[in-house]
């Protein structure tokens, strides 16, 4: 078994983090939730700070959405989410997730 020493969080906070978003669709708003979600892909790229920002889509199960996302820093992933597109978002796909989950990463 390998075993990981994480960082401190302060410590963490000039190293790229990497987030993976998870989405579940409520059954029959898979379309309305990919639609909001690609809108997010142009002006996230376009973001100071952003590295990689990708969506994914599962090829075993409808309706499953996957955001890919790096981020310079800390900073930079804040800056993010407050950003209008990013709140509009949030609030659009509130009625068309059945789940969430969301992976703050690092590498290794």
């Amino acid at each position: 078994m390998r075993v990981i020493f994480m960082k401190k969080r302060d410590q963490m906070i000039m190293n790229p983090i990497t987030i993976n978003v998870i989405m579940v669709a409520k059954p029959g708003k898979e379309d309305d939730l990919f639609q909001e979600m690609q809108k997010m892909v142009a002006p996230s790229r376009a973001e100071k700070g952003c590295e990689e920002y990708s969506l994914h889509q599962s090829v075993e199960q409808q309706g499953v959405l996957v955001f890919y996302e790096t981020w310079q820093d800390e900073q930079a992933l804040n800056d993010h989410v407050e950003t209008e597109h990013y709140r509009n978002y949030r609030q659009k796909i509130e009625s068309l997730v059945e789940k969430r989950e969301v992976y703050r990463l690092m590498k290794i």
